[in-house]
């Protein structure tokens, strides 16, 4: 699955993105990403907080290429086969298509353009909140110990684990529902541990 810059910005999605794909070992997904993808990420994170140190910065770049280590798409020909209207999507498609990518998950609406045939398409399109709920579909015994990680995680850090509301956020409306309701159910022991987390905001 190609991840784009949109996506990975979010602090909220990354940490669901490599806990779910550390938990199921990667037998679910596997992030792929480019260089391009990461300096568009880093150049909002510095829009959004331009008094962050220059080792803040990288800490956020280094986390998220250690944490989807293996993902990284070096080459790609971008050849104008790209159906959208934005060109500066090319790039995403052109590293989607080198790396044989199932799917490309994308905030961009320029993806889900009107009169695309979607049949013609070399990978599915995914906004986050549709494909959290895809896996929640497909393996809800996963999103279930994630959901469990990260609840002992705020628990731990004496602080609210609001999970849902964080992702209402990050604009998963209904995967935040689904989320809810896990945490609903569960049991928590006294000992805590630690989830991953690919820092930043």
């Amino acid at each position: 699955m190609f991840v784009d810059a949109n996506v990975l910005y979010s602090r909220t999605l990354r940490d669901w993105l490599a806990l779910l794909q550390l938990e199921s070992a990667e037998e679910i997904y596997t992030v792929y990403w480019t260089e391009d993808v990461l300096a568009e990420v880093i150049y909002r994170l510095r829009r959004r907080h331009p008094t962050w140190s220059g080792a803040k910065i990288t800490s956020v770049r280094d986390l998220i290429a250690k944490t989807f280590e293996g993902g990284r798409v070096d080459d790609f020909t971008i050849d104008g086969s790209f159906f959208g209207k934005d060109g500066d999507d090319q790039h995403v498609h052109a590293a989607a298509v080198a790396c044989q990518a199932d799917i490309v998950l994308t905030g961009d609406n320029g993806f889900f353009a009107t009169g695309c045939d979607a049949d013609a398409r070399p990978y599915e399109v995914y906004k986050p909140d549709d494909f959290f709920m895809l896996v929640d579909d497909s393996a809800p015994h996963l999103v279930q110990r994630v959901t469990r990680e990260q609840t002992l995680y705020w628990v731990r850090k004496g602080g609210r684990a609001d999970l849902a509301g964080k992702l209402v956020e990050a604009g998963c409306l209904r995967f935040a529902e689904r989320v809810r309701a896990h945490q609903g159910r569960l049991s928590l022991p006294g000992q805590v541990g630690n989830p991953v987390s690919t820092g930043g905001a």
